[in-house]
């Protein structure tokens, strides 16, 4: 081994901060890279296609293949026949975890868009697993983690509308998820278990979060000041609120609306 070999001057030039433990850098090929900086090293991720830049059997990924696999089986007729193998399986899992440490990097940088489109990723490989693997215990091996990915997903697609301010849209898609997992066929796993429980929690809290800090409108504030005018039977101040709730509703409805 040569002094060349020797990383501890490079690393110095990034000292370990748990901080702040990921970057992102220009490729000596021009293009996008991740650094994750650990206390003894560091690890490099590709930002597109599979994390460790391979292309096995010359696709973008091994799932890709499989699914060309897949296709070329429908076409001729043999979609039954087809099936993965315990070996084929391995790969696949091994394959995934790789996506599965890109996405925890990218969810820290909230890079949510290769975020969602990751778990998005890792959620078709559990599907087409759980579907075609020959041996029960690899169709069932991923399925202990489908509420956590689950859950990250529709974490990382609502905070890409959050930054748009599209609440309505980020609490619809929390509420699908939240509904996905409770609809989960029940696993006698603790892993399973566990992450169920604690991707519901998680996501009924930030549906509370987005509800409570989201921008009222002005019907919305009206209808509040009206309820509590009826609650403290202040009735003048009420009938003064509902004319100007109908008021509001009336234009916002356009000109063809009519008073009810």
């Amino acid at each position: 081994m040569t002094d060349d070999a020797d990383l501890r001057e490079w690393l110095a030039q990034w000292p370990y901060d748990p901080e702040k433990t990921v970057r992102t850098v220009r490729g000596l090929e021009g293009h996008e890279i991740m650094q994750v900086r650990s206390p003894l090293g560091v690890e490099q991720y590709e930002l597109e296609g599979r994390p460790d830049g391979l292309h096995p059997h010359g696709k973008e990924s091994l799932l890709e293949y499989h699914l060309e696999r897949l296709a070329r089986a429908r076409e001729a007729g043999k979609e039954e026949d087809f099936n993965l193998s315990s070996d084929e399986c391995t790969g696949l899992f091994n394959e995934g975890t790789l996506y599965y440490f890109r996405y925890l990097h990218l969810f820290q940088i909230k890079d949510w868009a290769r975020t969602a489109r990751d778990t998005a990723r890792n959620l078709r490989l559990f599907d087409f697993v759980h579907r075609h693997a020959e041996r029960e215990q690899d169709q069932m091996h991923l399925e202990q983690w489908r509420p956590y990915v689950v859950r990250m997903n529709a974490v990382a697609s609502a905070m890409l509308h959050l930054e748009r301010e599209q609440y309505q849209k980020a609490m619809e898609l929390i509420r699908a998820a939240v509904e996905t997992i409770e609809n989960l066929p029940d696993l006698e796993d603790e892993t399973f278990q566990y992450e169920r429980q604690r991707s519901l929690v998680a996501l009924r809290e930030l549906a509370l979060q987005i509800e409570n800090t989201k921008p009222i409108s002005e019907v919305e504030r009206l209808e509040r000041q009206l309820n509590q005018a009826i609650e403290t039977q202040e009735f003048e101040r009420a009938a003064q609120l509902r004319d100007r709730l109908r008021a509001l509703r009336q234009k916002d409805a356009g000109p063809g609306a009519r008073a009810g």
